[in-house]
C-alpha cells in the first residue's frame, strides 16, 4: 500500500485546517476567519483501499515573532517539514506573496516532492488566470504537481488525494485503520472551546486566550469536562464572562454541542475564566498551558 507522512504547510489563514478536515470528511482541527487559529501540530489519517495518509496540519507560518507564543508557533511550523514523505503547500489564491519567497527557500532546504495546491479555485472566473499562474509557478521550483482546489466547497480534493498516493512510497499501514488522530479527547475538547471562543469574540479578543482542561471524567452515561479559558488581563476576562454571564454561556454551549456530536454522549461542560498575566511572552506558563512538544 501506499503510505506516508504529508505536510500541511502555508501562511495564516489560508486553509490548511480546512483542508484536512474535508480530505478526512470529519473535523479534525478546529477552524475560524482568525489567523492562527491553529497552534498544534494535529495529524488527521485518512486510511482507504488504496493507502494511508497521515496529514499534519500546522500553524500557518508568518514573520512576526514578538512573543514567545509566536516563536513556537514557527517553530511548529517549521518542524512539521522534518520526517515527512511529502510536502503539500497550500496558497489561497492565484497570486504571491512577500511572505511565500521565505517559504519557497524553505523548501528548497527539504529536498522534498512538494504538491502545490492554490485555494479558493470558486473565487476565480478567469481561466487564464490560473494558467498564467501556474506556468509561472514552474520557473520558480520543480513541483511534483500543482492543482487548484476549493477546500471549503470540496472541489478537485479527488485530484489531491490521488496526486498525494502516487508520491507516497509503498509501506505496511502506519495506524490502525480506525484511528483518525494522534490527539486524545482531552485535547480536541480544549481546541473545541478555544474555537467557540475565538468564533464569538475574535474581532474583540487579541491571541492571548488559550483553554486548559482541569479535568475530563468519562462516567458511564455522561463525560464531565471542566475547562479554564486563560486570559492575560481583567478587561479581557470581563469581555469573555460578558453581561450576566451570557457571552461565557453561549460559549459553552456551542463547545458542548460539538463534543457531545464528536464522541456521541451527552457532555456536562463548566468553564471558568482566570487571568495569567502575559502567558503568552512566557515559556514557562506556555510549558505549563501544553505548549512545549515540538515535533
Amino acid at each position: 500500500m501506499k503510505c506516508g507522512y504529508v505536510a500541511l504547510i502555508g501562511r495564516p489563514n489560508v486553509g490548511k485546517s480546512t483542508l484536512m478536515n474535508h480530505m478526512l470528511g470529519q473535523k479534525i482541527s478546529i477552524t475560524s476567519r482568525k489567523p492562527q487559529t491553529t497552534r498544534h501540530r494535529i495529524l488527521g489519517i485518512k486510511t482507504s483501499e488504496s493507502g494511508q495518509i497521515v496529514f499534519m496540519d500546522t500553524p500557518g507560518m508568518h514573520q512576526l515573532e514578538k512573543k514567545a507564543l509566536n516563536r513556537y508557533l514557527n517553530k511548529t511550523a517549521d518542524s512539521a517539514m522534518s520526517g515527512v514523505d511529502v510536502i503539500v503547500w497550500l496558497l489561497d489564491g492565484f497570486s504571491w506573496h512577500q511572505y511565500d519567497e521565505r517559504i519557497l527557500s524553505k523548501l528548497e532546504s527539504a529536498g522534498l516532492p512538494v504538491i502545490l495546491v492554490v485555494n479558493k479555485l470558486d473565487r476565480v472566473k478567469n481561466k487564464d488566470v490560473i494558467l498564467a499562474f501556474f506556468a509561472d509557478a514552474q520557473k520558480c521550483f520543480q513541483f511534483q504537481d500543482i492543482l487548484p482546489i476549493s477546500a471549503l466547497k470540496s472541489t478537485n480534493l479527488d485530484a489531491l488525494e490521488t496526486s498525494i498516493l502516487n508520491t507516497l512510497p509503498e509501506s505496511n499501514l502506519i495506524y490502525p485503520e480506525d484511528q483518525v488522530t494522534d490527539r486524545s479527547m482531552r485535547f480536541m475538547a480544549a481546541e473545541i472551546v478555544r474555537e467557540k471562543l475565538t468564533r464569538r469574540l475574535g474581532d474583540e479578543l487579541p491571541y492571548t486566550t488559550t483553554v486548559e482542561i482541569e479535568r475530563y471524567e468519562e462516567q458511564q452515561n455522561i463525560t464531565k469536562i471542566y475547562a479554564i479559558i486563560w486570559v492575560e488581563r481583567s478587561t479581557q476576562k470581563n469581555i469573555v464572562i460578558g453581561k450576566q454571564g451570557e457571552m461565557l454561556k453561549k460559549i459553552g454551549s456551542d463547545a458542548r454541542i460539538d463534543i457531545e456530536n464528536l464522541i456521541d454522549q451527552k457532555v456536562y461542560l463548566q468553564c471558568w475564566v482566570k487571568i495569567k498575566k502575559s502567558w503568552s511572552n512566557n515559556e514557562r506558563a506556555l510549558q505549563s498551558l501544553g505548549f512545549s512538544e515540538i515535533e
